[in-house]
């Protein structure tokens, strides 16, 4: 399974001599303006089709949910809350216009957005590694989880093996697809697409370890401004999946933005499973062959009578 998480690759899997730190995506909620660019910017890059132009009558969002055409998913989650304490600015950013006036429109109480940029996290204990039975699925040198849909054979082991529920495959042809981190551009020195294309810097882009400091220093900003909720998740390497390369800021819960509170690699149990499995194969032909040997010594004594 994973190695350690920080700025080396994960799990050990790259063939690098010298790999270049880990990278990831720190995703700033706070500052999510709902724009969409990174949706968009990704399935420009990518080449991915359409998902259908329908609204669900639920909300502004039409996408819904990540999958195998859809790798980054704005989410829109609309609350009715006590009036809150105003969402500070970066360090060294100007304010925005648009949160000033959403903070100023309260009352007694008011509606808020909660706008979340969601992706593949890239787990540093990634299941969809573990299960997939023709190596699509690889470790890249920036520690970064890929699917090559050329060698990808539709099984669908890597589906139910995701605990965020992010792969998914595509029903033309069954193959399984997911963010690649934008791999091809990463390789050739460029930032992801959808951070370029983030007008607000929600999606930070930058070496996993530089990320988390940054994390860190923006939660005890918004501390220190009265947002007691913010929160970060996916940045913890003791966590179930030994932390992401894809992590968030968060306003609320973890499952206010449908995402797991505690999520597991969900191959953790495999090995000990196998160990069993193996015990009772034993068991069973170690009684096999005793009860062989019983019939032959049975089979003996009565030739000779």
């Amino acid at each position: 399974m994973a190695g350690d998480a920080g700025s080396a690759p994960a799990a050990g899997d790259t063939l690098e001599p010298e790999p270049p730190p880990r990278v990831g995506f720190f995703t700033d909620t706070s500052v999510c303006i709902g724009c969409k660019a990174c949706e968009v910017a990704c399935k420009e890059w990518n080449a991915l089709p359409e998902d259908g132009l329908t609204l669900s009558g639920m909300s502004y969002d039409n996408t819904q949910q990540l999958g195998a055409s859809t790798w980054r998913h704005v989410a829109f989650i609309e609350q009715s809350a006590p009036a809150a304490p105003p969402v500070p600015a970066p360090e060294g950013r100007t304010e925005l216009p648009v949160a000033e006036a959403a903070q100023s429109a309260g009352g007694d109480g008011e509606l808020r957005w909660l706008m979340a940029s969601d992706v593949c996290k890239h787990c540093t204990h990634a299941a969809c590694l573990d299960v997939c039975p023709t190596g699509s699925l690889f470790r890249t040198e920036f520690g970064t989880v890929v699917v090559q849909e050329d060698i990808c054979n539709g099984c669908g082991y890597c589906v139910p093996a995701c605990p965020y529920g992010v792969i998914e495959q595509r029903p033309s042809d069954g193959r399984a697809f997911k963010c690649t981190l934008c791999y091809d551009r990463l390789s050739v020195g460029q930032e992801p697409a959808c951070a370029k294309a983030c007008p607000t810097e929600s999606i930070q882009f930058g070496p996993l370890d530089e990320l988390r400091e940054r994390a860190a220093l923006r939660v005890d900003q918004l501390h220190q401004a009265g947002v007691s909720d913010a929160r970060l998740y996916g940045h913890d390497p003791a966590d179930g999946v030994g932390g992401d390369s894809a992590f968030f800021l968060l306003l609320d819960e973890p499952e206010v933005y449908g995402l797991p509170p505690d999520p597991v690699v969900t191959t953790r149990d495999l090995p000990a499973m196998w160990r069993h499995a193996g015990a009772a194969a034993a068991s069973l032909l170690g009684g096999c062959l005793l009860a062989f040997a019983a019939s032959s010594t049975r089979n003996g004594k009565g030739t000779r009578a």
